[in-house]
């Protein structure tokens, strides 16, 4: 069973592509919000800061320009590629079942994980890929049902676009339906910045 039939975490392709890259920001209406809004420096979630301490060489690299990626044909490609393969890959399970604590990032190197696994494994792939960093941002949602949740923000000419293990395609972040928190900072990955979410929150958005 996949990530798509079992999804864990409390925090036609051509078609599609031809249909993202056709929307492009500047023609886009106020109710199509291809970018979130930026807010204040805020918290680093507690597993950020304890996957940095257990793999500080993952966490170098300190301040640099903020980047973002041509949204060409083989880009979009390629996020649709890493997402799907990566949701068909990996195996859910929670960190209590899987470690025996409540939450621990780490790569799935094991092939199980949650969603903030998922995220790190992506980012991994796209940076490897030759993709920078300052456009891979690991984020922290609300989900439909008000549950954190993890996704990756990949920032982009054309909007931002979600990687998300509870969802095989990749969309743009507002058709996602949920509430945005906070994600890293472009300029630094170990700074962190909330996000100001301008849609109507069923609920108030926190998150740990």
């Amino acid at each position: 069973m996949n990530s798509l039939s079992r999804p864990v975490c409390t925090l036609g392709a051509a078609a599609i592509a031809a249909s993202v890259l056709g929307a492009a920001p500047a023609n886009a209406g106020p109710e199509r919000l291809v970018h979130v809004t930026v807010a204040e420096v805020t918290r680093a979630p507690i597993g950020w800061v304890e996957f940095c301490s257990n793999n500080p060489r993952e966490c170098a690299g300190g301040v640099s320009d903020p980047r973002d990626v041509v949204l060409s044909p083989k880009a979009w490609r390629d996020l649709v590629r890493v997402n799907k393969w990566v949701n068909d890959t990996i195996k859910p399970i929670t960190d209590l079942e899987h470690w025996g604590v409540v939450e621990r990032w780490s790569y799935p190197d094991d092939g199980y994980g949650d969603c903030e696994d998922y995220v790190l494994l992506k980012r991994r792939m796209l940076m490897q890929a030759g993709w920078p960093r300052e456009a891979l941002l690991i984020t922290v949602v609300r989900d439909k049902k008000d549950e954190g949740h993890a996704v990756l923000t990949v920032k982009t000419d054309r909007g931002d676009f979600i990687l998300d293990n509870q969802n095989e395609d990749v969309v743009l972040w507002s058709d996602t339906g949920y509430r945005f928190v906070k994600r890293q900072s472009q300029s630094d990955a170990n700074v962190w910045v909330s996000l100001g979410d301008p849609r109507p929150a069923t609920s108030t958005a926190a998150a740990r």
